[in-house]
């Protein structure tokens, strides 16, 4: 699929009524763009993308049933959106740390493809832990600058009024890309270079210095920028993001301009700070794990004040929500406790290339195309999103888009198309524990391949029999691994994947087809 950037859109004439006819498909991309769409299309878009939140952290069950996880938090909104759209229990981040995803969003594309595939900070740094035997490859270690099309631009340009309300994390410290603003939003809140925040609270002025109770200190890049009104309050950071954001909705409403908003809260991000009005509720718990659920409690009410303003401004039935994460949640350490558990029964969790660091939470309500209450076990992943709510292209946008249409899906119109998810992180990610290491895995079907980078080894796991992924059958389905090594590669062949770098050699490691055929 080839995106072209539409003229400028009458209010009537929204974005999800263009006509798709008009794009054409590169080699080895299905295209979507003649299958019918349905006409009423929602003017606005809320895209509610939660920091590090795992699949079991929330109260929707995303499991056979529900979880001792499920039953420990609280979301009656997320709840709420899973009623009136659909839940996707088989939803993917396109990365197991945030930037990547966070950019796959916003361009459409595989991280593999923009060679974005790990978390940026500084300029020309490269964050990747360092290990004696693997180097990371030449990768965009400062992620989106202001040429690159996005969505948020693609959006402003046809008539939205584009919003970002906390977490950026596309661009790193001292480029372009690290103010929003240059990557097509109109309007910032609080949005910058940093992955987390330096602290939740307002009377610490959300800084590092505030933090430590030393007023005197410089500023430093984990300061949550633009809430200085804040300062010296007792108000978390999730609530002065969603005070800033409302009045934003009402002036695009009362403008009559279509909207889009991109709600980021750094929560659930470390450091894991409670808020403390919330503790209350959450007796049993201790510690790191009780400051954690009131967290996940404060998302959900930002949900809840988002949708309760679109009902007060009556264009619920005029916007459509998107609900996801951009990793899977935090466990190989802060939390408390036995590490690498906390999205059980997925294995690990943050950084790791098991189902616990990839899988997520997503939920789609758009009413008049969505259906209501429906859940559906459909593999999907973030780039999705990128022609899900642009779906209309043009000439002068040459790049491919790796991500699908939903629509039909939502809609039950017709099933996406059979199709090989990827994730390749070739960085060795700061903590340990299982499957945090360098690594390409395809999900092909029912069955994973990963192909861990150190040793040159793969592990295979059948994902209806063993969500777990605690039998690795590589050693016995040699057949299948060939198979799915192969495909492997043409994912990689397909977007352009970098592997790591052996420091021996200082070339790139062998590729998975060839190591699956015996090659060394």
């Amino acid at each position: 699929m080839r995106l072209r950037l539409p003229a400028p859109l009458l209010p009537a004439l929204v974005l999800w009524a263009l006509q798709a006819g008009c794009c054409t498909v590169p080699e080895g991309y299905q295209d979507q763009s003649s299958q019918s769409r349905p006409v009423d299309r929602p003017t606005n878009v809320v895209l509610f993308l939660v920091d590090d939140l795992g699949w079991q952290d929330t109260s929707l069950p995303l499991h056979t049933s529900r979880t001792e996880f499920n039953r420990r938090y609280r979301t009656p909104n997320v709840e709420r959106l899973a009623r009136e759209g659909v839940t996707f229990t088989n939803a993917y981040a396109a990365a197991p740390v945030c930037t990547p995803t966070r950019t796959s969003i916003m361009t459409g594309q595989d991280p593999a493809r923009t060679h974005i595939t790990y978390w940026t900070l500084h300029q020309d740094q490269d964050t990747s832990k360092k290990r004696a035997d693997l180097a990371a490859p030449a990768w965009r270690m400062n992620g989106l600058n202001q040429e690159d099309e996005t969505l948020a631009g693609l959006l402003q340009a046809s008539g939205y009024r584009t919003i970002h309300a906390g977490k950026a994390h596309f661009g790193a410290h001292s480029t372009t890309g690290a103010d929003p603003s240059n990557l097509g939003f109109d309007v910032n809140i609080a949005g910058h270079a940093s992955g987390g925040p330096a602290s939740y609270y307002g009377r610490h002025n959300f800084s590092v210095a505030g933090r430590k109770g030393n007023p005197g200190e410089k500023p430093t890049v984990w300061d949550v920028p633009g809430l200085e009104q804040y300062h010296g309050q007792e108000i978390y950071l999730t609530e002065a993001l969603t005070a800033e954001v409302l009045p934003q909705l009402r002036a695009a409403h009362a403008d009559g301009q279509p909207f889009f908003l991109n709600f980021c809260p750094y929560a659930v991000h470390a450091p894991l700070m409670a808020n403390e009005r919330l503790l209350a509720g959450y007796p049993d718990l201790e510690g790191p794990e009780a400051a954690y659920a009131t967290m996940v409690e404060s998302y959900d009410r930002a949900l809840g004040a988002i949708l309760k303003e679109l009902d007060s401004l009556g264009i619920a039935d005029q916007t459509l929500v998107i609900f996801s994460s951009d990793n899977g949640g935090l466990s190989a350490h802060a939390r408390g406790g036995q590490a690498h558990v906390h999205n059980a029964p997925l294995r690990s969790g943050k950084g790791s290339a098991y189902e616990g660091g990839v899988r997520v939470p997503t939920v789609i309500r758009w009413p008049g195309v969505a259906r209501a209450g429906v859940r559906d076990d459909t593999p999907v992943i973030s780039q999705d999103f990128f022609p899900t709510v642009l779906a209309a292209a043009s000439p002068e946008v040459t790049r491919a888009v790796d991500g699908r249409d939903l629509t039909e899906l939502l809609a039950g119109t017709a099933p996406l198309a059979p199709r090989t998810l990827g994730w390749n992180q070739p960085h060795q990610w700061g903590a340990k524990g299982p499957g945090i290491e360098p690594f390409t895995a395809i999900r092909s079907g029912d069955w994973k391949l990963i192909y861990f980078h150190p040793g040159r080894r793969f592990e295979l796991y059948d994902l209806t029999q063993d969500l777990g992924e605690m039998t690795d059958q590589a050693q016995t389905q040699p057949g299948r691994v060939v198979l799915m090594a192969d495909r492997m590669q043409e994912w990689i062949d397909l977007t352009g994947a970098q592997l790591s770098i052996d420091t021996a050699t200082g070339h790139e490691i062998l590729s998975p087809a060839d190591v699956a055929r015996g090659k060394h």
